[in-house]
């Protein structure tokens, strides 16, 4: 190990013993009534790591050789809540002093290789356990209250390294759990660490097992890897091993080959500078909905592609195409309908603005860009933001004068109009009194012919709203 592989294990030490002196009137507690029964009581894992790397939270994961019901009869009369979610996993949890606990029986899992979960057996010593954790830096443990570290694997040292490793064989980890094949992406792309080549090697080679995997747990990990410190990382990790292809294979497929007589820019590098860029625009933490949008708002690329009569390529309508495809992929990767329906609508209207000109849009066509945009319009200025990544300075600018000009609009108009409630300037009730109406989809026709004419014009008097609605009506035929 180098001399700075030693000063960076001295700091990581430092930080771990100063998180531990943080957490050890709760953790200490709590290994002396497990010592009292005669059981042992580590802090392992995640928390160790966290710990070492100075960036401990208030979620504490402890492993024991207790088994789950003594574990819960250890809890009892000391912590402020319990819960047992997990005990089929051999998992209890509790809170205490603002500490959330949970605190596993040490475990052994075995798989049969075609099941999606593991089939769970319970260890008889911590290194079982340890031995069993998907990657070095996560088999450290912290003995409770005597504060003994034990790391078996050198996970201490790959922590220094900021390098990704399995306890054992890659091939055998992987095969136990195929998901540990994403969490070493998500890991990369979370700590901004590198993968081991044998590791690297193994996800490649593996890369089809992650089908045994159920949609959710992908999803879930995929979250984290989007959300991580260095997503780009993480990304081209999993198209490079082959992981993209078994879950996103619209990622992949954006390495369309470019013919040098029709060129047009790498959508694939394209879309990681979009992420890249959105990520730097991000004001309150990682923001997935805008992540997920700038990851997908050019997938529609490879099916509209097409070269013109000059020798140029397009892609007609690739937000449209996009659109349609985004939702399809999110569903099926089982996203809740909130987020496919805001990041379809963004990548759906991720390219309206590049009509917008020198400013040749009406007043009309404001509303309705804030209109559709709806509560998406801040999520939306920072996607078309980050999709220029033209490397002529004079266009970048030129593109981001013009986007300035249109906020600028926007602002000015939603002052006056109130922009962010656009509605008719009759309701529902007015619609059927003026018209005679019960309740029913004539009002819904009349009031959308309202909105419709909100959007074209603006405000309007009350006097000159009730007499375009009475002229629609007649050329409806529903009044005289």
């Amino acid at each position: 190990m180098s001399e700075n592989d030693h000063r960076a294990l001295t700091a990581a030490q430092q930080r771990g013993v100063a998180e531990l002196l943080r957490i050890s009137p709760v953790a200490d507690e709590l290994g002396k009534r497990f010592a009292a029964a005669g059981h042992e009581l580590h802090l392992v894992g995640g928390s160790v790591r966290d710990a070492l790397l100075g960036r401990l939270g208030d979620d504490l994961d402890f492993c024991t050789d207790a088994l789950p019901e003594q574990t819960l009869d250890l809890l009892k009369n000391w912590a402020e809540a319990i819960w047992e979610t997990g005990r089929e996993f051999g998992t209890i949890g509790a809170t205490k002093h603002g500490f959330r606990v949970e605190i596993t029986t040490y475990r052994a899992e075995a798989y049969d290789g075609l099941s999606r979960n593991p089939v769970v057996r319970y260890g008889t010593s911590l290194a079982d356990d340890l031995v069993r954790r998907d990657f070095t830096i996560n088999a450290m443990a912290v003995s409770l209250p005597g504060h003994e570290f034990t790391d078996l694997f050198d996970g201490l040292g790959d922590l220094a390294r900021k390098v990704i490793r399995t306890p054992g064989a890659p091939q055998d980890s992987f095969g136990d759990d195929p998901l540990r094949m994403l969490r070493a992406a998500r890991f990369a792309a979370q700590l901004e660490f590198s993968v081991a080549p044998e590791v690297r090697q193994a996800m490649t080679d593996m890369a089809a097992d992650l089908d045994r995997i159920t949609a959710e747990r992908i999803r879930d990990e995929f979250n984290k890897l989007l959300c991580g410190a260095d997503p780009i990382t993480g990304l081209r990790l999993l198209v490079d091993s082959g992981l993209a292809e078994r879950f996103l294979p619209e990622l992949p497929d954006l390495r369309m080959s470019i013919d040098e007589h029709a060129q047009h820019k790498d959508v694939y590098e394209h879309t990681l500078t979009v992420v890249s860029n959105a990520v730097a625009l991000e004001e309150n933490g990682p923001d997935l909905v805008l992540r997920l949008a700038a990851l997908l708002h050019d997938i529609g690329k490879p099916e509209t592609k097409a070269i013109e009569g000059d020798g140029r390529v397009s892609f007609h309508h690739h937000e449209v195409v996009g659109a349609r495809m985004t939702r399809a992929r999110l569903k099926a990767m089982k996203y809740p309908k909130d987020v496919i329906n805001a990041v379809n609508q963004l990548v759906f209207l991720h390219l309206r603005f590049y009509g917008y000109g020198r400013g040749e849009w009406t007043d009309s066509a404001v509303r309705r860009y804030v209109t559709d945009a709806g509560d998406l319009l801040p999520q939306l200025h920072k996607l078309v933001r980050s999709d220029c990544t033209t490397r002529n300075k004079r266009k970048a600018a030129a593109l981001s004068s013009t986007y300035d000009m249109l906020e600028e609009r926007i602002a000015r108009i939603a002052a006056a109009e109130d922009l962010a409630r656009v509605r008719p300037d009759l309701d529902g009730n007015a619609i059927m009194e003026l018209l005679g109406l019960p309740p029913g989809p004539l009002v819904g026709k009349a009031w959308r012919f309202l909105k419709e004419l909100r959007l074209e014009r603006g405000p309007l008097e009350h006097d000159d709203a009730v007499a375009a609605l009475r002229d629609w009506a007649r050329e409806q035929g529903l009044a005289s």
